[in-house]
């Protein structure tokens, strides 16, 4: 299934996207895409025998807004360096381990919502990022293998980041991560049983038109199995949580000087095989 929420910015609503393209309304059944729900087959049953039945309503009108596909979000949390391409383009070792750090969940916001460059940034950058939405909750888990059965589903995120921040300003990579707006994820919530092999994706991103990443997650060092089996000895995972898997080669920062670092005026946009588009205009905060 594809799920996602639609309409303004804190009153979305539950949708879900059927095989002809029709939005189709989910308010009757659920009151949200969220943990609640990810963790609670008997609802998601109902969802895919209510498509299966074609009685959901369609979303009549003008297409409406989509938002971050899965709300109420308790934490996100990401991988660094995760592709081997993107650690070549940046000069970094292969870590032996996954590098952990946080996004805080309020800088999520829509597939095509307005990202903002952070007043006084010189190098906000892009990534294009496989992000796992937790459907049971994990803890202490023993393989790969079961760690993918935690998996609720799949989306897109855009790794927004301010490389000054991040690097050369002292402390974690977090203060270059967590600017407002931050951390675009949809459009859709794609269901794991959908999706299949999450190693198999191809993922792309371009900058006003121009491609500047293309790879796929085949090249991930720690595949997606391993990076939830890993997290879950060092947090517990809630239904609804988020995980940010890493980005291929292709960012600003690993490219030749001048750089050619974000600004207003500028248009990104995101796609990954069968988890659908973003685009994302960029203005001044």
């Amino acid at each position: 299934m594809k799920l996602l929420r639609v309409g303004t910015a804190g009153a979305e609503r539950p949708a879900l996207l059927d095989a002809d393209g029709t939005l189709r309304d989910l308010s009757a059944l659920v009151t949200d895409i969220d943990g609640g729900l990810l963790a609670d087959q008997a609802a998601l049953d109902r969802i895919r025998a209510a498509a299966a039945a074609r009685v959901l309503p369609a979303i009549e009108g003008d297409a409406p807004r989509i938002g971050p596909p899965v709300g109420r979000i308790g934490k996100v949390v990401c991988i660094g360096l995760n592709y081997h391409d993107h650690a070549t383009e940046t000069g970094a070792a292969i870590p032996a381990e996954p590098i952990v750090f946080m996004k805080a969940p309020d800088t999520v916001v829509g597939p095509d919502d307005t990202v903002l460059v952070p007043r006084g940034s010189e190098k906000t950058d892009w990534e294009v990022e496989l992000a796992v939405v937790i459907g049971r909750t994990a803890r202490y888990l023993g393989s790969a293998e079961e760690a993918l059965g935690h998996v609720a589903g799949y989306t897109i995120a855009h790794d927004v980041s301010e490389r000054a921040f991040q690097i050369e300003r002292g402390g974690q990579w977090d203060k270059g991560k967590n600017c407002e707006t931050f951390n675009p994820l949809g459009p859709w919530l794609v269901t794991a049983d959908e999706v299949g092999d999450p190693q198999a994706l191809p993922l792309k991103l371009w900058v006003n038109g121009e491609l500047k990443q293309d790879g796929t997650t085949a090249d991930q060092i720690f595949p997606v199995g391993e990076v939830v089996r890993y997290l879950s000895h060092f947090m517990t995972l809630y239904p609804g949580d988020v995980i940010n898997t890493g980005t291929p080669a292709g960012v600003a920062m690993g490219q030749p000087e001048p750089k050619p670092y974000l600004r207003a005026g500028d248009v990104v946009e995101l796609e990954i095989e069968g988890l659908g588009r973003q685009r994302q205009p960029l203005k001044d905060a």
